[in-house]
């Protein structure tokens, strides 16, 4: 069923990595909104109604966010399956990507697999020692900000190093995130290890669409929105309010069900052979 919801609500991610467009409302006694980072917080108040599953096509809007593959508004199709976990949504979304793009065949990485291929480090290994981490980043790139935490870091090594070696492997899907990065996901013990039940999809190196098997205990999700204020914090940057409305939604019960949220402007950009992300909006930030 196609659904629309808020570009506009009270809640917001505590996501330390995402930065958002905050508005006052004079109609609501000067109280904060926050232009959507996604629509996946009011999907899931609706999944916990009872709505079964969902789509929809919609703007998002990301502060900051402005370059060859980025544009702080763009457009995002989003949708939710009851009953499935990520591993059956990881082939449905390969199944439409191919489709579009005419792909030929897919395949699934490992976090920890394509850090040790590409870097030579194992990104879960306890007590690893995040200063050798910085070495091998400032080898790679150069200068690096200073005083990254340890997800940062990682975060840095992705998208500037192990996201460039997937630019001649066609339809990529990366699993198994360390637990830290697990969002609004569930984590699971794989290998003896705790991961993230989510993966991120990347097309010729560029991310594409991100999804999870969603939490759906309450407790769990509260202790995970916590843990991303605190690395916020960690970053010298203000804690959010945590989405109550959201949470209140996960204790009447959310189902058992994975979502995904896939970059529409990215698709069709690769769908064009586009260079940039500019190219397929009528209007980017620098024109709007």
């Amino acid at each position: 069923m196609e659904v629309e919801t808020p570009l506009l609500s009270q809640g917001t991610v505590p996501d330390p990595g995402i930065e958002v467009f905050s508005v006052s409302s004079a109609a609501a006694a000067g109280a904060q909104r926050f232009l959507q980072t996604s629509p996946e917080f009011a999907m899931k108040r609706l999944l916990a109604a009872g709505a079964g599953d969902i789509f929809q096509i919609t703007k998002a809007f990301r502060q900051g966010e402005f370059g060859r593959h980025h544009n702080p508004e763009f457009t995002l199709l989003e949708w939710y399956r009851v009953g499935w976990d990520h591993a059956a949504l990881i082939r449905e979304v390969a199944e439409l990507i191919s489709e579009v793009l005419h792909c030929d065949g897919w395949q699934v990485w490992p976090y920890r697999t394509l850090f040790m291929d590409v870097l030579g480090i194992d990104p879960t290994q306890e007590g690893a020692e995040v200063a050798d981490w910085v070495h091998i980043a400032r080898e790679q790139l150069g200068s690096i900000p200073e005083n990254l935490d340890r997800d940062a870091l990682l975060d840095l090594l992705m998208s500037h190093c192990i996201e460039p070696a997937l630019r001649d492997c066609g339809l990529v899907f990366v699993t198994d995130f360390p637990a830290s990065q697990a969002a609004l996901a569930r984590t699971l013990d794989v290998g003896g290890m705790t991961v993230a039940a989510r993966f991120e999809c990347y097309v010729g190196g560029q991310e594409l669409a991100n999804g999870y098997w969603e939490q759906t205990d309450a407790g769990a999700l509260r202790k995970q929105l916590d843990a991303e204020n605190g690395r916020r914090q960690m970053r010298g940057l203000a804690p959010r309010p945590l989405d109550e409305r959201l949470l209140a939604a996960q204790r009447q019960g959310l189902p058992d069900c994975a979502g995904v949220a896939m970059g529409v402007d990215r698709l069709l950009a690769l769908k064009l052979g586009a260079d940039a992300l500019a190219e397929a909006i009528s209007f980017d930030w620098s024109r709007a």
